[in-house]
């Protein structure tokens, strides 16, 4: 369980869980963070042991280690929500310390004119007589 859960946490850089098994997660994600800084052989090997998914593991590797050359431990934190609606379990979040990635905008049209999807509101749908011109 700790190792899929150490998949996604470095798939998507942030997780949520409870609060124990994010206590549990932490130490052994710090783990492979500090094995795999080593970059040989034989720590890719020990990484692989618990990381399954190729892309991960290379995404571990190569963008991941990177970002953590300074840094000699701490490579996650955990932070506590809450609790959970359903059963009252309290809940908790563990992200690793890494810069968060920088979503980039189009800049042509920065005017009314611009996706949806970048200013993050819906698109308006035009109605039936609008966008025709009149003829006098």
């Amino acid at each position: 369980m700790f190792s899929n859960m150490a998949t996604s946490l470095l798939q998507h850089r942030v997780i949520r869980t409870t609060d124990s098994k994010a206590k549990a997660l932490k130490p052994i994600v710090d783990r492979i963070i500090a094995t795999a800084k080593r970059n040989d052989l034989t720590a890719k090997r020990l990484v692989a042991r618990t990381i399954h998914d190729k892309m991960v593991f290379k995404k571990l590797f190569d963008e991941i280690v990177p970002q953590f050359k300074d840094r000699t431990s701490g490579f996650s934190r955990v932070i506590k929500l809450g609790v959970r609606r359903g059963d009252g379990a309290p809940i908790s979040v563990v992200e690793l310390l890494i810069a968060k990635p920088v979503v980039v905008e189009d800049t042509k049209g920065k005017g009314k004119k611009g996706k949806a999807v970048a200013s993050g509101k819906p698109a308006k749908a035009k109605k039936a007589g609008e966008g025709k011109s009149k003829k006098s």
